[in-house]
């Protein structure tokens, strides 16, 4: 029985020294570990391609002038069309000053058709000519994209000014207060979509009163 006892602790301790010299053996020639252990012929090496990113080449001019055409709803007198130019100076990313110049025709007055009396007003007294002097803010700026693979850079603005407004054989002060969207096309050419009102007092028939003009053009302008 003691016999048995010792055989059976001598194959306790022979296999205990067998799994240590295990533990401790070399790798096979050949292989290689890490600090950590881990065979270095198993880690994969990832085959990242890199792609070239195109940045936006932008002017940094801050002029930009253009022209534009629309149509003007002058109040009482018919919708005609309008024309006129742009030029506008960015003061930052978020405001801008600007200055308007447009031409139109006023038609034929409501009273006019209505009652049949002689014109109100001559050919010339007709001609609706402003100019306007103001600031813009760019209250959305971001990108849209078209056809889904091309962004391009477009704001949403704001705009108020005053000038005058030469109509009916007179001057008259005008608050011009507007709306508009840009995209730039190009680094250095912008398309505009503008809605404005011009405020101003006529007096055609006898009786002063506050008129609102609204206005919607198109327009193109270049930085430079």
């Amino acid at each position: 029985m003691e016999t048995r006892i010792r055989i059976f602790l001598l194959s306790g301790l022979l296999a205990l020294s067998g799994c240590a010299t295990t533990r401790g053996a070399e790798p096979a020639s050949g292989s290689a570990t890490t600090g950590s252990g881990v065979d270095s012929s198993s880690v994969i090496t990832p085959q990242v391609e890199r792609r070239e990113v195109r940045v936006a080449d932008i002017d940094t001019e801050n002029w930009e002038a253009g022209a534009y055409i629309g149509s003007l709803s002058v109040e009482d007198f018919e919708v005609n069309v309008v024309y006129g130019a742009r030029l506008a100076y960015h003061i930052s990313e978020d405001f801008f000053a600007e200055a308007l110049y447009g031409m139109s025709d006023a038609g034929i007055s409501s009273y006019e058709r209505l009652s049949g009396s002689a014109p109100l007003l001559t050919d010339s007294e007709r001609e609706f000519r402003y100019y306007s002097l103001g600031f813009g803010w760019n209250v959305l700026p971001g990108e849209v994209f078209l056809g889904g693979t091309r962004a391009y850079n477009s704001a949403v603005y704001l705009t108020a000014g005053a000038g005058s407004t030469r109509f009916a054989g007179d001057d008259r002060f005008t608050v011009t207060l507007g709306a508009g969207a840009r995209v730039l096309v190009k680094d250095w050419l912008a398309a505009h979509l503008d809605i404005r009102d011009h405020i101003l007092e006529v007096d055609v028939v006898g009786k002063s009163k506050q008129t609102h003009n609204f206005e919607a053009t198109v327009s193109l302008t270049a930085f430079f």
